[in-house]
């Protein structure tokens, strides 16, 4: 799974953040394999001074075989509180997204309802 992450101008982007949202990406997406191929991160701040609560914001996008993509957004106070909150929506997002499409895939196929003859 590749996992390529982008900021505004408003964040500074170094190695220790690749590796923090390279991390938490990892461990929340690692049981879906090889069915994930790229996850893209993009994180803002909405107000660049620090004082309101809310405005770091992470958006996240998975790309999975087979299904559409999968994009979620948290908001929180701080950068990490964001990028795990939006972690943790993308697991739940793709867990349900996999289920649905696993029950597709392994439903029989539908049985014809016999038609009901009316006696007279």
């Amino acid at each position: 799974m590749q996992i390529k992450v982008n900021t505004d101008t408003t964040i500074e982007h170094h190695a220790s953040l690749d590796e923090h949202v390279q991390t938490v990406v990892a461990a929340a997406l690692n049981r879906f394999g090889e069915q994930i191929s790229r996850v893209e991160v993009h994180l803002s701040d909405k107000n660049s001074q620090k004082s309101a609560d809310g405005d770091n914001r992470c958006l996240m996008e998975a790309r999975v075989a087979g299904y559409q993509p999968i994009a979620v957004s948290d908001h929180a106070a701080t950068l990490h509180q964001a990028i795990a909150g939006a972690a943790d929506k993308l697991k739940r997002a793709v867990d349900s997204a996999l289920g649905r499409l696993n029950d597709k895939r392994h439903s029989p196929a539908p049985v014809a309802a016999e038609a009901e003859v009316e006696e007279e």
